[in-house]
């Protein structure tokens, strides 16, 4: 046992790893989570594992159930799954009943469609919510309530201590929204006036713990804390989003009465996904106004006329159509586990890991002084434990001060085989508040073009999201410490300690010398290859023409799926496998698929095509495209194994590709014509910077114990258009410009690798690694790109427009340009 566990377990041992459980932690990851084989997974508030006894038992279930008498059994099943959801909150079947739905957003659906909303009517919830809670906003709105959220003063922040504390509640109210005011001016009230307050147990962006006395607060003596006639008006409901809090901290109804609680089995257990549930007060139910009705929730209809008699059971009343009853029948397995770990074990165990990254992540500095990472909670280093579930989100900071895009600590951390969540995890008010992001702010990111799920992780010199760690029941100590190593190794300044030894960096390559380096280094053109339809194999030839968009007929053509997304190896891995070849001389493209008997023949002139065009926008760029006939399309959906289509390039109407940020955004090169390549006209590679990756591959074998497996990289992998020889390693990312014979080209810096170059083949078939980015991300990042490679324009000018032999061919001298 090392030393760092060795502090951990003195200071944390009596209550990590469940050891008075009939498992302890280490047998549960060995004979439960094989499958993880390494991998670091810590996305639990997004969805926790599954046990591979939890899955045995549900195919026994499946695989060994008579049939006799089935629906007998189904509904006992039903019914015993019911009870477990409200013993795992504590709820009394006496006053409240379990709804099952397919999902919590689906739970939070049904209350915001059924509550009794009128113009009288406040909705009210925290900042920190889910974007599936602010949703029932829409409902509330509509129907002429008012809606506004409040901020929890940090002080009622805990997850349900004594009542003495809840004097100490203070609440912020934010501006109050209304719709259709004028509409509803003239509306007379009738009947109770009934207000919905809605906020997460757990925030799933912070991990913060709302205070459980807010439910008795607001239901019973409101005023304690809300001002104004309006908000003290009819009657308080309460919702409770538990969907993360449920897994490891569930609300106690029995003390805590709220009247909703949606719950997700999946982040509970893993298993089964499509699956939620909606316990609701059994007096809270009478009073919603479910409108639609369908088989199983009437007990009579007339189809001619106006006449419905509804069931009277709550849970037969909200559950349309069939039940999803064999996912209903798996959910025991998953309580089963928990409940002989115990939910109280499960807490203290995932805290006790929580706590020990916050501290960790706290203490980090650079060789400088400057602060790593900055921690989102509200909450110091003497206030760590208790009062927040088992997340950590932070940001990440260089030592000047800037910040590192959580983007860039996502792929890097892919690599190191650690699986965690970034953005702002569907929760936009906890992201604006912790994050510190005005309206102002927010609305500018968003007219600069920046969305969910998007990669502008910094703008205008602010993250627009985080980084967000999660642990569950099956996480290890060596999990949390395989994160903070990745954390200091990947991003901390370290001052330079005697007698270690340090890859030197080189990028960028030191300008000094440069002329010595010109009048001895000797570079010549070893390799030239064309990649007729993008992310497809290319071939490689001694000599090819080049026209205004680069190599002739290089990245022509495109693969479209019918939903209208382009196909690319980050998502089809196999067309790495589909092979082309040019033939000018006969004016055919030829296409070879494994999947597809005989090679697809493709004329290049223009009778081939189907006779429409269409405009396509990609990378920024508008294209004008044109598609084939029905066989060609069925070729290449049988090469990929999913409906496609095959477009070719007519023509690129702008040159300009500048996205709304203030960058070009993917595309480097903006004044030339483009056909489908990312960044620019070609990619230029460098034998000898090959060469030096392949022995730091071989390197690192060497360390790991796996000198057998010899890496052994060949330019192509790569996908460059140009390969080079002669000079030193990376002696090209200096290079200003270049000369091959007499054509000109302009570096636009830099090629930014991405996962695809992890792609090999192996015996046919593809293979995806962590290598080689993993080892180029250790010594060639640069503000968040890992760069190999460079990029080039050419430089095109109106004489050689009309200029028939304009070639490229191998053995050619190239000339490179410091200046």
């Amino acid at each position: 046992m090392n030393t760092e566990k060795e502090a951990f377990l003195k200071e944390f041992g009596n209550d990590y790893g469940y050891p008075n459980a009939p498992f302890n932690i280490d047998q549960i990851t060995a004979s439960q989570f094989k499958r993880l084989d390494g991998l670091v997974y810590l996305d639990h508030a997004g969805s926790t594992l599954y046990s591979e006894s939890q899955m045995e038992a549900v195919l026994k279930d499946l695989t060994t159930n008579s049939q006799s008498d089935a629906s007998v059994a189904t509904c006992d099943i039903v019914r015993e799954a019911r009870q477990q959801v409200l013993d795992h909150c504590n709820a009394s079947p006496k006053d409240y009943k379990c709804i099952f739905t397919s999902g919590a957003t689906a739970a939070l659906k049904l209350v915001g469609e059924a509550f009794p909303w009128s113009s009288q009517s406040n909705f009210m919830y925290t900042m920190e919510n889910h974007n599936s809670v602010l949703g029932i906003r829409e409902y509330a709105l509509d129907r002429g309530a008012s809606a506004f959220s409040i901020d929890i003063d940090d002080a009622g922040h805990h997850g349900g201590g004594s009542r003495s504390t809840s004097p100490s509640i203070k609440v912020s109210q934010h501006l109050i929204q209304r719709r259709n005011q004028v509409r509803f001016l003239e509306e007379v009230p009738t009947g109770s006036t009934h207000n919905l307050f809605a906020f997460p147990s757990e925030c799933n962006f912070s991990g913060v713990r709302f205070n459980l006395d807010l439910v008795n607060i607001i239901k019973e003596d409101a005023e304690r804390i809300l001002t104004g006639p309006s908000m003290l008006k009819g009657c308080w409901m309460v919702l409770i989003d538990a969907a993360k809090g449920c897994a490891t901290k569930p609300p106690d109804l029995s003390k805590y009465p709220a009247d909703f609680v949606v719950i997700s089995f999946y982040k509970l257990f893993g298993y089964p996904t499509g699956l939620g549930a909606l316990i609701v007060r059994s007096e809270a139910a009478k009073m919603l106004k479910k409108t639609y009705f369908s088989g199983g929730t009437v007990a009579a209809s007339i189809a001619d006329i106006d006449f419905v008699k509804r069931r009277d059971g709550i849970e037969e009343q909200f559950e349309d159509g069939t039940i999803s009853f064999l996912s209903i029948a798996s959910i025991r397995h998953g309580f089963k586990l928990l409940n002989t770990l115990t939910i109280s074990a499960i807490s203290q165990h995932t805290s006790l890991l929580s706590t020990y990254v916050r501290k960790q992540l706290l203490a980090l500095r650079h060789e400088n002084g400057a602060v790593v990472c900055m921690l989102y909670g509200g909450f110091s280093s003497e206030k760590l434990c208790n009062e927040l579930g088992p997340i950590v989100t932070f940001n990440l900071k260089r030592p000047d001060g800037s910040w590192f895009g959580y983007r860039e600590v996502e792929k890097l951390a892919s690599l190191s085989r650690i699986q965690l969540r970034t953005g702002c995890f569907c929760n936009p008010g906890a992201c604006a508040k912790y994050l510190g992001l005005s309206h102002l702010d927010l609305l500018s990111n968003i007219e600069a073009g920046h969305v969910c799920w998007d990669d502008y992780d910094i703008i205008h010199g602010k993250p627009t999201g985080a980084v967000r760690v999660s642990f569950g029941y099956m996480s290890t100590f060596e999990d949390a410490k395989k994160l903070i190593d990745f954390i200091v190794n990947s991003f901390v300044s370290l001052p330079h300690q005697s007698g270690q030894v340090h890859l030197p960096r080189s990028i960028p390559y030191s300008s000094e010398g440069c002329e010595r380096r010109l009048s001895t280094a000797v570079f010549r053109l070893k390799s030239i290859t064309i990649y007729p339809i993008k992310s497809c194999g290319g071939f490689s030839v001694e000599g090819w023409p080049l026209s205004s968009t680069g190599l002739l007929h290089d990245r022509e053509w495109i693969l479209k799926s019918l939903t209208g997304e382009i196909l690319t190896q980050k998502k089809v891995p196999e067309m790495r496998l589909i092979s082309t070849f040019i033939d000018l001389s006969q004016g055919v493209l030829f296409v070879e698929s494994p999947r597809c008997e005989g090679k697809l023949q493709i004329n290049l002139e223009s009778d081939s095509y189907c006779c429409h065009k269409e405009a396509m926008d990609l990378q920024a760029q508008r294209y004008v495209v044109q598609g084939y006939h029905n066989e060609v399309n069925i070729w290449f959906s049988n090469a990929v194994a999913r409906p496609c289509t095959l477009l070719r390039c007519y023509s690129s109407q702008y040159y300009s590709c500048m996205g709304k940020i203030g960058t070009a955004g993917m595309c480097r090169d903006v004044e030339t014509r483009l056909n489908f390549v990312n960044e620019a006209q070609f990619l230029l590679i460098s034998e000898e910077s090959v060469s030096d990756l392949n022995s730091r591959l071989r390197s690192n074998d060497v360390q790991k114990g796996s000198a057998g497996s010899q890496i052994q990289l060949d330019p192509l992998r790569f996908r460059p258009n140009l390969v080079i020889s002669g000079g030193e390693p990376y002696e090209e990312d200096g290079w200003r410009s270049l000369k091959i014979r007499d054509k000109c080209f302009t570096s636009l810096g830099g090629c930014n690798r991405c996962q695809m170059i992890n792609l090999g083949i192996e015996t046919g078939r593809v293979k995806k690694s962590t290598e080689p980015l993993a080892t180029l991300a250790s010594y060639r990042r640069v503000k968040g790109k890992i760069l190999f490679g460079i990029l080039l324009r050419y430089e095109i000018d109106n004489e050689e427009r009309q200029e028939v032999d304009s070639w490229l061919r191998v053995g050619q001298e190239v000339l490179p340009n410091f200046d």
